[in-house]
């Protein structure tokens, strides 16, 4: 089931020519559209399908600090403060909330973890704190969970996919973008080997400048000009429940659960301990890269060849202009949730925090993250095709992300100073 988005008229014009092209119609790309066309910027979003309509509105809708890689947290504090002027830049509410996110631990083992990471981040600054089993109660009462302690970041919070990307697209478009659905960019057109347009199913748009925020398809779109990203995909599966009383706003992640309040009432839950892991051919051309990955998050994937393996290998890796491409062949990738997963997630949480035995289902479903081998996203230039910039592979953390992850691909589209330092994303380490 697809979650229910606000819909979004878009535009019905084709221009002739712009200044940037973004590639994907994703959070990450909406609001770089958002922050050019706040600088007077001409830009055009195309999308192959409908807006968010992927992983940017099937998320769990986290806006974290906790638990990130070190040299990714100033992305994430930017992000802070830019979704906390996200309301008022937009004029819409975006269903963004402050109200903290909650680590716990089941064993000594885990709870080092949380130490650790707590000691690697202790030059940044952070709010988050070590939590004892009775801190835990105090905060999210009711539960007859065993918990060895736990981790806190008051400053962490959540937002709502299905109102954040609408939004920005309605202010973007307001503001002078042009975002075009049902429109997939075939590949680019170069002049003296720099970007010069894009080519797409309804023809081509002259352009200084491309910007690639297309997700999971960025390495098909890159391999078909002769260009290794490496991603590989994972399918995250998320409940969706009726609206009930629970016992906390606080976005609580156990090892084998997960749950936020959503904005109907209702919450957000998923199996936090297991992604689906499908095999494709991409795992025989580069999976030697995610060794050290695989090593750390075995027991976290559930491992399988089916039809995701022969979806992926029915679309083709390299076509020319004039053909239809992989992009028009399948428009959303919209994989099916897996039930026992999701199941499995809310006995968890049951077992945990007890009024969770009247939760009714509203809805599921499913969504492809794109990952890399580091889970940092690629932000930045493309050395071997002047013009052209990423913003992709963000590893299931592209929402949380997404206004300085938008702002900071914008900036370096458009000759701005970077909104934080941009070296920890740039494609040339994959070299």
């Amino acid at each position: 089931m697809v979650p229910n988005i606000t819909p979004v008229q878009t535009s019905t014009e084709f221009p002739s020519s712009t200044t940037v092209v973004i590639i994907g119609g994703g959070i990450v790309g909406l609001t770089a559209a958002l922050t050019l066309a706040e600088r007077n910027i001409p830009v055009v979003v195309l999308e192959k399908g409908h807006i968010a309509g992927e992983q940017s509105s099937r998320n769990l809708g986290w806006v974290r600090k906790t638990n990130r890689l070190p040299d990714d947290i100033p992305l994430a504090q930017a992000s802070d403060r830019l979704w906390a002027q996200m309301p008022e830049r937009v004029g819409s509410d975006v269903g963004y909330r402050q109200a903290g996110i909650m680590f716990v631990a089941r064993n000594e083992a885990q709870m080092a973890a949380h130490e650790n990471w707590l000691k690697l981040v202790q030059p940044l600054n952070l709010d988050s704190r070590l939590l004892s089993a009775q801190e835990i109660s105090k905060l999210v009462p009711h539960g007859q969970g065993s918990w060895a302690g736990g981790i806190f970041t008051p400053s962490d919070g959540r937002a709502e996919p299905t109102l954040a990307s609408s939004a920005i697209a309605k202010a973007a478009m307001k503001k002078g973008a042009i975002i075009i659905e049902n429109c997939a960019v075939r590949t680019l057109s170069t002049t003296a080997g720099k970007v010069s347009g894009v080519l797409t199913e309804k023809g081509e748009i002259r352009c200084d400048q491309v910007l690639l925020a297309g997700g999971i398809w960025s390495r098909r779109f890159l391999g078909n000009l002769g260009i290794s990203l490496p991603t590989l995909p994972l399918i995250c599966s998320v409940l969706h429940t009726k609206p009930m009383t629970g016992p906390t706003d606080i976005a609580v992640g156990a090892p084998d659960f997960s749950f936020r309040k959503h904005h109907d009432g209702g919450f957000i839950i998923t199996q936090r301990g297991a992604l689906d892991a499908p095999l494709t051919l991409d795992h025989a051309l580069i999976g030697l890269r995610y060794t050290q990955q695989l090593r750390g998050q075995r027991n976290f994937l559930r491992i399988s060849l089916g039809k995701y393996f022969f979806k992926d290998l029915s679309l083709a890796r390299r076509w020319n202009a004039n053909s239809t491409s992989p992009f028009e062949h399948l428009r959303m990738m919209d994989p099916e949730a897996n039930t026992g997963l999701n199941q499995e997630a809310l006995n968890n949480l049951i077992s945990a925090w007890p009024s969770f035995a009247q939760a009714e289902i509203a809805n599921a479903w499913a969504g492809v993250i794109d990952v890399t081998p580091d889970s940092n996203p690629v932000i930045g230039a493309v050395p071997q095709i002047p013009g052209l910039t990423l913003a992709t592979g963000f590893s299931g953390h592209g929402f949380g992300t997404s206004p300085a992850a938008g702002h900071l691909a914008a900036d370096l589209v458009s000759g701005h100073t970077p909104i934080i330092d941009p070296t920890p994303y740039r494609f040339e380490r994959f070299a």
